[in-house]
């Protein structure tokens, strides 16, 4: 098998490029079907934290959503990697309030928001991050009612025989196309299950997400992921990031995921498209430009929603007295 990288983003700082991220990226249909790629589409990666819409739909089609009565922003919530912003705290609290259950209950360990505001103001009151603060802190909650829901511990609900756990990776591997046995599971930064697979099984399990194959409680459940968030964006990740801004620009034509060290997937769901890219190196600053690029390039994006996503297809790069030095600078072609 060629794993061999292109290069995905440039780095230029005067008249030099001074940095090269390579990559790859797959786009197919929700039969399978290759549309476009760069690079080697069977480049084996971990999803990372674009699992969460996997992981969601399990919570939707078992029925625990609606037995604790989930609306849809909490259920856009579980898909998330948030800012902790009061509004992402307060959802991730009605969640488990709605469970029964209080804060200690999620595993996912504390970190302080992402959102700078919101972590100064944590830290001028005086307060510690908290599990509810951890940008996954809506996925464990969605855990810890799937597990409630299935009569199933809530003490150990991170384990990968669990059944929450072994729950997810089926929707996963169902939705990419692979078997459970081939999954190649790693732990992720809040603890629990994390999947590796060839990269266009990640870009098909969001072709399938946007465009179910059959009728039933499954498809019920990814319109109900898609269409939360659709409604609700900024439960996704939150004030200045991509992600929310990239379906309040397409107005919910596409919704994206980003995972760590430089993974992102893509549904089209009119469309019945789904695309994967990896950063090889997982390098964050050149993930969003290369995927804005690769948007453009397909024509999923036209030129005023580029407009719209300007600011993260080629950011300047600023020295510390804030004079622009540079540009990261997207440039590849789909074959």
């Amino acid at each position: 098998m060629n794993n061999q990288s292109i290069p995905l983003v440039s780095v230029t700082r005067g008249g030099l490029v001074e940095c090269v991220h390579r990559g790859h990226i797959a786009v197919v249909d929700a039969e399978g079907r290759a549309v476009a790629s760069a690079g080697e589409p069977a480049f084996a990666t971990y999803a990372r934290s674009a699992a969460k819409l996997l992981q969601a739909v399990p919570v939707v089609a078992s029925g625990a959503a609606a037995r604790f009565g989930l609306d849809a922003s909490e259920l856009a919530l579980l898909c998330a990697s948030h800012n902790g912003e009061e509004q992402h705290v307060e959802a991730v609290a009605r969640i488990l309030a709605k469970l029964g259950l209080a804060e200690d209950a999620l595993q996912c360990g504390a970190h302080p928001p992402y959102h700078k505001a919101s972590a100064a103001k944590l830290r001028d009151s005086g307060e510690r991050p908290r599990a509810v603060h951890n940008n996954c802190s809506g996925k464990h909650a969605g855990m810890l009612a799937l597990a409630k829901h299935l009569g199933a511990s809530l003490d150990d609900y991170k384990r990968p025989d669990h059944p929450v756990q072994r729950a997810m990776l089926a929707s996963y591997a169902s939705f990419a196309g692979v078997a459970e046995a081939d999954v190649v599971l790693g732990v992720d930064g809040c603890g629990v299950p994390v999947y590796g697979a060839p990269l266009a099984s990640l870009a098909l399990a969001y072709a399938r997400l946007g465009a179910p194959r059959a009728d039933g409680p499954e498809a019920d459940a990814c319109r109900a992921v898609v269409s939360a968030l659709r409604a609700h964006p900024e439960m996704l990740a939150g004030t200045d990031r991509f992600d929310t801004e990239l379906i309040r620009v397409t107005r919910g034509r596409i919704v994206g995921k980003m995972g760590a060290e430089g993974v992102f997937a893509v549904t089209v769901p009119d469309e019945g498209l789904g695309l994967a890219l990896k950063i090889e190196d997982g390098a964050q600053r050149a993930l969003y430009p290369a995927v804005v690029e690769a948007l453009l390039r397909l024509g999923w994006i036209d030129a005023a929603e580029g407009e719209g996503l300007a600011a993260y297809h080629r950011p300047p790069i600023h020295n510390w007295g804030g004079d622009e030095v540079g540009a990261i600078v997207p440039a590849f072609d789909l074959r």
